[in-house]
């Protein structure tokens, strides 16, 4: 051995430098996932913002018209480039809104004295006073400029009525169209189409003020006073399908775009009207009143949307949404407006007054969207009563989108509720028994396999949790429920049997840490029995299973199914970190309290776990919080759909997995496109909270134990 000393060289400022950059890298990463974190919270609120913003309105300029005679009709084109007007005397004119002129006039009906529009605001019905009638339409198509078409023909038809006071007009179906007239003491209801010979139907009502069809030409709607009659055009003759006593004499009847909702304008203010399915067929009710809302000379609606408003001659200007209780935009125009009109996509306004034509851009891309629609129930059209809905496509264009919120957030609690549910005892007592009760080398087999679990992908689980359990658990669902009972019952009749079997039995073939041994087969002969006996019996008995004599109707695919999935996946992410937090725990501890006269299980209730609490709930929070934002499982397993009162036997959809399957659908900027950003911002919020009090608690629980180590 060599007497020479062995040369010792000074690392340290070689080791205080390493240490130096290693803080400030952790540091940095640090800060930069918590950049990354506030980036993607302040982009989704940028996103979400323009879904709140308040309509804004803007002045477009004057235009002065070249004819002294007012208008009895006005609209314009969906590119907001030309506006038409039809006046007094059968004329009709064509203004360029982008050069501010009058470009094009022509004679269309000499004589006129009223007109109609279609629901579409392309089909105009002029009547004269010869009882003749002329359906013409304003064509934007040509590159030359617009012009006037007349899908019946240039030649008048003649009606047979000496005086017309009402009269309305529906684009049925292709090529064919229903028109209403009003006479003094009757209603005559015309189908017209160039290839047939046209059909009428008198029908005998008396002092009629107002006709309105409904836009596919099936429901006409006439006021008489405080008679508001409803007559069904679908058959052979016309059917009186509703005869209503208003409060008071309606001043206005309008339709809402699509048809379905009918306004009805009186002293008191403005109602909305739609039909409910009854046990004797639909009929039209009373839904809502608009607050403060109050019949004005001039109400006039969207065409593609559930929007109107109402201008006073004052020049007062209020907007009103049919999902929405009030005004969501109220705006002061000059005084003395005789017409007023929406550009078809809702972003233009065209109003005339005194020979000018005043054209205004209105930006208002959500009119339906608040805060309230998104978490309140909403009274939609022809459903039975409020309701929380979510349905954001539909293949109709005249469709309204229901965009509530609270389905997929109760669905999201619901499937992770259920999920730690399940996961919590089978995860936490797997933990304890492995970590404290466990032979060491079976924990070094055990443990690795159960972590193991936790890499197999949640696409995998919920393929699994779909096609294979889903369909089995319908023939076995009474089994499956009773054995979660099954299971305990067992365990504790084999922790009494153990304690009955002679010494030198428990010694030899049950020794501490072996248990697992004997028992996992008695489970699983357990769980065979219930999983298979139990149905056969039932079969044997009833012949049926249990889901299929439910009464309230079973899904496949549920909550339950869901909840065994999610709760599979999260077994081995609690059952890890909680096994770590116990088995970390000193062992001075638990050895003290042994050597005390306490029993294991009373070291482990009293000392251990006390000691590992704040670990343990981590392990939950951290499971719960994964719960919350799991996609492929609850997509996979629960048929997704959006229901609120669902029980554990019905589907549901959680937020994650509305996201999962509606981004690819929806329109970039559009109000679909951010609301689901506004849900994954709710999961965001959801999943910051969770951990946010995880570890809140956690501190407290770590101090409280710290606290009665030094007590000691």
């Amino acid at each position: 051995m060599s007497n020479h000393p062995i040369p010792v060289h000074d690392n340290t400022r070689r080791r205080q430098l390493l240490d130096r950059l290693t803080r400030k890298v952790v540091t940095a990463s640090g800060m930069a996932i918590l950049l990354v974190m506030l980036l993607l919270f302040f982009w989704l609120v940028w996103v979400i913002i323009p879904l709140f913003s308040a309509p804004n309105f803007q002045n477009e300029g004057e235009i002065q018209l070249n004819s002294s005679q007012n208008s009895i009709e006005l609209g314009m084109d969906s590119t907001r480039h030309w506006g038409w007007r039809i006046d007094e005397q059968g004329n009709g004119h064509f203004l360029s809104l982008t050069e501010k002129r009058a470009a094009i006039s022509q004679t269309l009906l000499p004589d006129t004295l009223s007109a109609s529009m279609g629901a579409d605001q392309q089909q105009i019905l002029l009547l004269n006073s010869h009882g003749q009638m002329l359906l013409v339409h304003p064509d934007f198509r040509l590159p030359s400029g617009p012009v006037w078409t007349f899908p019946w023909g240039k030649t008048p038809l003649k009606t047979g009525e000496k005086q017309i006071k009402q009269s309305a007009i529906a684009h049925s179906a292709k090529n064919q169209w229903k028109v209403a007239l009003a006479g003094d003491d009757h209603v005559t209801v015309w189908t017209l189409s160039p290839q047939q010979q046209a059909v009428s139907h008198r029908l005998s009502i008396v002092g009629v003020n107002q006709l309105v069809l409904s836009p596919d030409g099936t429901l006409l709607f006439s006021l008489a006073g405080t008679q508001l009659q409803v007559w069904t055009l679908t058959g052979p003759e016309p059917q009186l399908r509703d005869a209503i006593t208003l409060s008071e004499a309606a001043k206005k009847l309008a339709l809402l775009s699509g048809g379905n909702s009918l306004l009805v304008a009186d002293e008191q203010g403005i109602t909305q009207w739609f039909d409910i399915a009854g046990s004797d067929g639909r009929h039209l009710q009373q839904i809502r009143a608009f607050e403060d809302a109050r019949w004005q000379p001039l109400l006039f609606s969207e065409v593609h949307r559930r929007v109107f408003a109402t201008l006073s001659p004052q020049g007062e200007l209020n907007l009103y949404a049919s999902k929405q209780p009030g005004a969501i935009f109220t705006h002061q125009l000059a005084a003395g407006i005789q017409q007023a009109q929406f550009a078809p996509e809702g972003d233009g306004l065209l109003t005339e007054r005194d020979g000018y034509w005043q054209y205004y851009s209105l930006h208002n891309p959500w009119p339906d969207l608040t805060w309230r629609s998104l978490w309140q129930k909403i009274w939609y059209e022809n459903y039975p009563e409020p309701a929380y809905v979510w349905q954001s496509t539909s293949a109709n264009d005249d469709y309204q989108g229901k965009f509530s919120l609270v389905p997929m957030v109760v669905g999201t609690l619901k499937a992770a509720a259920l999920a730690m549910l399940f996961a919590t005892p089978l995860a936490l007592a797997a933990a304890m028994y492995t970590a404290w009760f466990m032979s060491p080398r079976l924990r070094r087999w055990v443990k690795p396999t159960i972590e193991m679990m936790g890499a197999l992908p949640s696409v995998v689980i919920g393929l699994i949790a779909g096609l294979w359990l889903a369909p089995r658990l319908v023939e076995q669902l009474s089994g499956v429920l009773l054995l979660p009972l099954m299971m305990a019952a067992v365990l504790l009749l084999c922790s009494w049997g153990r304690q009955k079997l002679p010494h030198n039995w428990r010694k030899r073939w049950l020794a501490e840490g072996r248990e697992a041994l004997v028992l996992i087969p008695v489970l699983l002969l357990t769980a065979w029995l219930c999983l298979w006996i139990v149905p056969w019996i039932e079969h044997l008995i009833w012949g049926q299973g249990w889901a299929e004599r439910l009464s309230s109707g079973y899904q496949q695919r549920n909550l339950l199914v869901a909840g065994v999935a999610m709760g599979f996946a999260l077994v081995p992410l609690i059952f890890t970190l909680s096994e770590d937090a116990i088995f970390s725990v000193p062992g001075e501890q638990g050895q003290g309290s042994l050597a005390l006269g306490a029993t294991q299980w009373q070291t482990l209730i009293r000392v251990v776990l006390p000691g590992a609490s704040s670990g343990i709930f981590a392990a939950l929070m951290i499971g719960f919080g994964r719960a919350l934002g799991e996609t492929m499982i609850v997509l996979m397993a629960t048929g997704n759909t959006p229901l609120t009162d669902g029980g554990l036997l019905q589907g549901l959809r959680s937020l994650a997995a509305n996201i999962a399957v509606e981004t690819p659908e929806a329109a970039a900027g559009g109000a679909h496109y951010r609301i689901l950003f506004l849900s994954a911002l709710i999961l965001l919020i959801f999943t910051l909270v969770v951990n946010t009090l995880a570890e809140m608690v956690r501190q407290r629980l770590r101090q409280r134990y710290n606290l009665q180590e030094n007590q000691r």
